[in-house]
Parts: structure tokens; sequence; C-alpha cells
């Protein structure tokens, strides 16, 4: 349903499988980003897997009536996106996009060493090392940024209501455990967001729950656009409540918003990313269709 790397479709030996975009009556799909939610599945499909770990483009309680199995790839990006994250926290640090516009902008001349030097102080920010980094989910993704923000000299707390006993196994002793978002909101100088879009976290961050955060809190959202009430971020933004907002989701509303930073969703765009999720989502589709065994089903 999206380029698949080729990594993952030579999993499946020709002479079993016919793989391709057009093939008619599926057993099986894989998918990337494509939304299904409309897609009507051919009475002969049983398993689709996703290469990633969010699964809001599939109708998954539909897939469960019809007896569609549901895969996903967790983990298989997360060293992709724990890079973006960092970046991120540098970008909501220091006001490196805009220095560099600026810097471009001057006219190639021999004054331009004497005017970045005067003008330089304008872009001037502060530091990582020291401050408290929030992170809210601590599976895959939100481990590793947790870890690395204790390597980089931060204060971290870390939340998740629903965090297994391996990922906990795989958290630095220096990541102290928070009881609530609330603590996270009251504590935190930088907020980073690593939970899945649903129901219950639809909207986490809004007017309430920015009224309990510290004054120029940094939020960093690579997870899903849903997770932030935007137009109240937008006004927290405007009053300098929230000093900076960086995510991994444009939108129409992002687009010219003070203090705002929209990457165009790279979190899991490298090489060896899209590779490590092709080739686990083709090795779980292989194991269920030849063997009937079901790894990380949701």
């Amino acid at each position: 349903m999206n380029k698949i790397s080729a990594s993952g479709t030579d999993v499946f030996p020709k002479d079993k499988y016919s793989v391709g975009a057009d093939v008619e009556a599926p057993v099986a799909l894989m998918v990337r980003s494509a939304k299904l939610h409309d897609m009507q599945f051919d009475k002969e499909t049983i398993a689709i897997s996703r290469a990633g770990a969010g699964v809001n483009n599939i109708p998954c309680d539909r897939c469960a009536d019809e007896g569609i199995v549901v895969f996903n790839t967790p983990g298989a990006n997360a060293n992709a996106v724990k890079e973006l994250t960092l970046a991120a926290l540098l970008l909501a640090s220091r006001d490196i996009v805009g220095g560099i516009a600026w810097a471009e902008a001057l006219e190639a001349n021999d004054e331009v060493g004497a005017k970045v030097e005067a003008g330089k102080g304008a872009f001037a920010g502060c530091e990582l090392f020291g401050k408290t980094l929030g992170v809210i989910g601590l599976g895959a993704i939100g481990g590793l940024v947790a870890n690395a923000g204790v390597k980089l000299g931060m204060k971290v707390i870390g939340y998740d209501p629903h965090l297994s006993v391996s990922a906990a196994w795989n958290l630095s002793g220096s990541v102290v455990k928070a009881d609530s978002y609330d603590e996270i909101f009251a504590k935190s100088d930088y907020i980073t967001l690593h939970i899945p879009a649903l129901p219950t976290t639809k909207g986490m961050i809004n007017s309430a729950a920015i009224e309990k955060m510290k004054d120029g809190v940094k939020i960093i959202n690579l997870s899903r656009a849903d997770l932030v009430n935007f137009a109240d971020l937008k006004e927290a933004l405007e009053s300098g409540k929230v000093s900076a907002y960086v995510t991994d989701f444009p939108n129409e509303e992002i687009k010219g918003c003070k203090n705002a930073i929209a990457i165009p969703h790279l979190g899991a765009s490298t090489a060896e990313s899209e590779d490590n999720c092709a080739v686990m989502a083709a090795h779980e589709l292989d194991d269920f269709l030849q063997n009937g065994n079901i790894t990380n089903s949701v």
C-alpha cells in the first residue's frame, strides 16, 4: 500500500509469494502511512503489517471483526525518532532555524563577518545541561530519549501508566519515575511526547495541562498531531507561556505560528529505519502465513 524497502519485500521467497502493489485478492497487506479506514478488504485478506509503530491509519476494530490480524513493528524505528527528538530539543533551546535564515539573508560582501558578530545575540538560547526533561511514554522510543537525556546531563523524569517490565529494565537508573502527567507538567523545563493517539490521549496537551506547566516550557511532539489541542497551544505560544513547540506534523494552523517549528514528518525517515521496519513487518507476515505464529499483533 506504500513504497516498501526492498530489504523487506525480499524476505518473501519468490517461489511462495507474489508481491506487488496490484496483487489481486491479496492474502496480506504491507503498509506504512496509507490510510485504510475507507478501504474494503478482500475476503482473502487475513493479515496487515504496518511498517512502523503507530496504527491509527488502520481500522483495527473492523479488522478484528473481519478476522484480519494487524501487526506493527515496535522499536524498529526507535533510534531514528530518538535522534530527531534530540535535534528537536536543540532546535527548541536555541534559535538555530531563525539564525540560519537571518545569516542566509545577509548580502554577500566583506561586512558579513562583522554583521554576524553584531547580530548573533538576537538568536541566543539556553543549554540542555542541568535542565529537567519530562518524558511522557517510556516505550521503545521514549526510553531511548530518557536515557539520552541523562547522558546529556539533564535531570530526567518519566511517566508511563502502561510501562512494561522489559521497558523498565532498559531505563537508566537516573530516570526518576513521576506519579502522574501533572507531575511531569509541573516539574519539566522540556516535555517530550512518546505515546500513541488514543481516545484517552487525544488533545491531552490543552489549556488545562498547559496552565500546570512552568512558564517558558518547551514542548516536543514527534508522536502524533492529535495529542495537542493546537488552538490552546497557539494561545500559549503567543503569550510566551510555552516558549517553543517543535513538531513532526505540519499543518495550516502551525504555518507562521510564533515560536513553532514544523519538521516535515521525518521521524522514521532514515534509510536504516525504513529497512528495519520493512524487514520486521515482512518476517511477521511470513511467520504468520507459513506457520500461524503471531508476533506484535495489535
